[in-house]
């Protein structure tokens, strides 16, 4: 498959070096120096997949207007707020790409696409894989699960399309699974990343990551109480949680078991995340909003907490531990640089 990679950072680097090394064709579309160095020494990707560097099937642009013949999928990976800058970039490849994913943040991102590429051209996409720019020309991956990335139609269903990405990522050494129901997992992912940044952000001062403050019982305490905020959320919308990303979300558990148990639980979690840090050399430890808050740049507070206070107004619950989560974490955005 031809894929091209809108927003090739840290993490678009590792997904996009990771399908180049299978024998894929993929483009990069990313800043100058990166992409730069990328030409001149080849794609280097170190972290929880080893040590290497890729230089095969991978071609490197600054702009889409760049970008040579069709493409089979093009990935949308720029910041949430940069997606509108992207796609009229991209103006230049419609009509050249078969289907448009994006493995951002947030909820609504994929109307976003459809308006842009066509209803039929979208495909819904999610993945918790954490990649981290450590310097032009090289990215660390520092964060997967077994099943780390799930493909299905907007719609509902499987269909071959969705087999055949489904399909190419299993090639590259990512955990994939195709499912009927992807707008669950939009969901699930959402309350993901939303407990674990909205609690990093509001736990952790800025020299600490995440195994960190799950060493800390408090820590964990705190941990399980915002979960369970937006579990009240999720649940009343219908779904069961299915922990999608485990073993790093636990939700079926941090639901049913008594406090103490789920706070030990999470406390697990912690010491797996320190001992898989040491093992793969990753030194960040924290989730992308915070990395943000840490380099002192704007937070995408508002596309990752608000949607389940939307939904919580609308629902009409109550959840004051991820009310006040969202509070801090605006005022420390508040003094962040754009």
């Amino acid at each position: 498959m031809r894929f091209i990679i809108c927003g090739a950072g840290g993490l678009g680097s590792v997904i996009g070096g990771m399908l180049a090394r299978a024998g894929q064709d993929v483009t990069l579309v990313g800043r100058t120096h990166h992409m730069d160095a990328i030409k001149a020494k080849g794609l280097h990707i170190s972290g929880i997949y080893g040590d290497f560097v890729v230089r095969e099937h991978l071609s490197c642009i600054t702009h889409p207007r760049d970008a040579v013949g069709e493409f089979d999928l093009m990935i949308l990976l720029t910041k949430a707020k940069d997606s509108e800058t992207a796609l009229a970039e991209a103006d230049c490849l419609k009509g050249r790409v078969r289907m448009v994913c994006s493995f951002q943040n947030g909820i609504g991102k994929e109307e976003r696409l459809r308006a842009w590429a066509g209803h039929d051209a979208v495909i819904g996409a999610s993945t918790i894989e954490g990649g981290v720019l450590l310097e032009p020309g090289h990215a660390m991956a520092g964060l997967t699960t077994p099943t780390t990335a799930y493909f299905g139609e907007l719609d509902g269903g499987i269909t071959p399309r969705i087999e055949a990405v489904t399909s190419a990522f299993q090639k590259a050494g990512f955990g994939t699974r195709a499912v009927a129901d992807i707008r669950q997992v939009l969901w699930e992912k959402l309350m993901q990343i939303g407990t674990a940044s909205g609690w990093s952000v509001s736990t952790l001062g800025l020299p600490l990551t995440f195994p960190d403050g799950l060493e800390v019982r408090e820590g964990a305490v705190n941990y399980i109480l915002l979960a369970r905020d937006f579990l009240k959320v999720y649940k009343a919308m219908g779904y069961a949680p299915q922990n999608f990303y485990a073993p790093m979300g636990q939700f079926r558990e941090y639901d049913s078991l008594p406090l103490d148990q789920a706070v030990d639980l999470m406390m697990q979690v912690g010491v797996r995340f320190r001992e898989r840090a040491m093992a793969s050399g990753e030194t960040e430890g924290r989730t992308s909003m915070h990395q943000d808050l840490h380099r002192r740049r704007k937070m995408e507070v508002d596309v990752i907490l608000m949607p389940y206070l939307d939904k919580a107004a609308e629902l009409g619950i109550d959840v004051p531990v991820l009310r006040y989560v969202y509070g801090v974490a605006k005022v420390q955005d508040a003094f962040l640089a754009a």
